[in-house]
């Protein structure tokens, strides 16, 4: 640790002038980004960025974000069970100060990033000490920090990191993460379709089919401010209908993309008879193409396979325009994969300062956790 230091930050203004130079791999902690978060976080999140230094030199930044789980109305309305009143119970209890090591908002590695090679050894040492100095502001206004949760580690980052400070920490496994390897060798749709079996080849036939009649369209931020009521509704629906939530985005969360990060942020319209009944939003990363949050009419995703055409029309951007993979997060796993994606398994690691309650979050974790039935597809000949 020799020469390394770190700065925490409230503020984006307030960030060093080659912040973005170190975060050039990753949009999500690039300034663009950041200020989204900033000015239209979801209304029970805060958001801390780390400078880390070597001899004054910045080499490293990474992203916490704080979340009061008392301001939420609900954590998610699809699951009606005793478990699930349980599970939000303890939530609402005794962890409702949550603070997460990462972005929270989005699924994969995107925590911290690094302008040059740095030891696991010395990554893990940083973020557990930066940790515990937000956990102990947070402290001198009278909130106590319940949960510290260090976010998504592909298997080798996870692997080193428990050599080392977090040793001592729980680790746990949700539901993978499901990334599209795109295949070198497609060039278009048409090349995409003939790869599959004739029984998944029939099934982009049908969804096709039941397709016709709905306009795709990318909107400007002048057609997104202009639709932000509609938008935000139909976003509305779908994360209320998800098993679980920690937070739900802001009203103006879109716009305030679109407006940030310009042409690294597309956001699709699906009209029906000239109204809005679904969009889907993708972020460009480099070479990765990140899927981000989406909204529908329930009765046209019903009569229409709304979703799996979203999924296709994601995937069909991706080729057509280069991007290596495809990062599609963790939900709604057997349909993905049913289009091409693959499940690839990331950890997070967890601990609660209530010190008994620490010694059980393992058992506690695993109990609250929803068993996870799904049947992976393989549609390629």
């Amino acid at each position: 640790m020799k020469g390394l230091s770190y700065k925490i930050y409230n503020l984006v203004e307030q960030l060093p002038e080659l912040w973005n130079d170190v975060a050039v791999s990753n949009v999500f902690l690039q300034t663009e980004y950041l200020k989204v978060l900033e000015k239209s976080a979801p209304i029970n999140m805060q958001c801390f960025y780390i400078g880390i230094f070597e001899n004054q030199e910045l080499i490293g930044v990474s992203l916490a974000q704080y979340l009061d789980l008392n301001k939420l109305e609900s954590f998610g309305d699809r699951d009606k069970c005793f478990k699930t009143f349980i599970r939000n119970f303890i939530f609402k209890n005794f962890a409702s100060h949550t603070l997460f090591v990462g972005n929270n908002m989005i699924t994969g590695q995107n925590g911290y990033a690094f302008s040059k090679e740095i030891a696991l050894q010395f990554v893990s040492k940083i973020l557990i000490d930066a940790a515990q100095e937000i956990t102990n502001y947070f402290k001198s206004k009278k909130i106590k920090i319940h949960l510290v949760s260090f976010k998504d580690f592909y298997e080798f980052s996870a692997i080193e990191l428990k050599k080392y400070e977090f040793n001592k920490i729980y680790e746990f496994n949700t539901q993978p993460n499901m990334i599209f390897f795109l295949n070198d060798n497609w060039k278009s749709k048409e090349d995409y379709c003939d790869s599959f079996s004739k029984k998944y080849r029939d099934q982009y036939k049908r969804a096709h089919k039941k397709f016709d009649g709905i306009v795709v369209k990318e909107l400007s931020l002048e057609e997104v401010l202009a639709n932000e009521e509609k938008l935000y509704d139909l976003y509305y629906y779908v994360a209320k209908n998800a098993p679980f939530n920690t937070f739900f985005l802001a009203k103006n969360h879109f716009s305030t993309l679109k407006e940030q990060c310009e042409n690294d942020f597309l956001i699709f319209g699906y009209y029906l008879e000239n109204t809005l009944v679904g969009f889907h939003t993708i972020l460009l990363n480099g070479t990765v193409l990140e899927t981000y949050f989406l909204g529908y009419d329930s009765k046209v995703q019903k009569e229409n396979m709304l979703y799996l055409n979203m999924l296709y029309n994601m995937t069909e951007f991706g080729i057509e325009n280069g991007f290596k993979k495809i990062i599609f997060g963790r939900t709604a796993l057997e349909i993905k994969s049913s289009i091409g994606a693959i499940p690839v398994n990331m950890s997070g690691f967890i601990y609660h300062n209530n010190k008994l309650i620490n010694k059980y979050v393992g058992y506690i974790f695993k109990k609250l956790e929803p068993e996870l039935v799904w049947q992976m597809r393989h549609p390629f000949k």
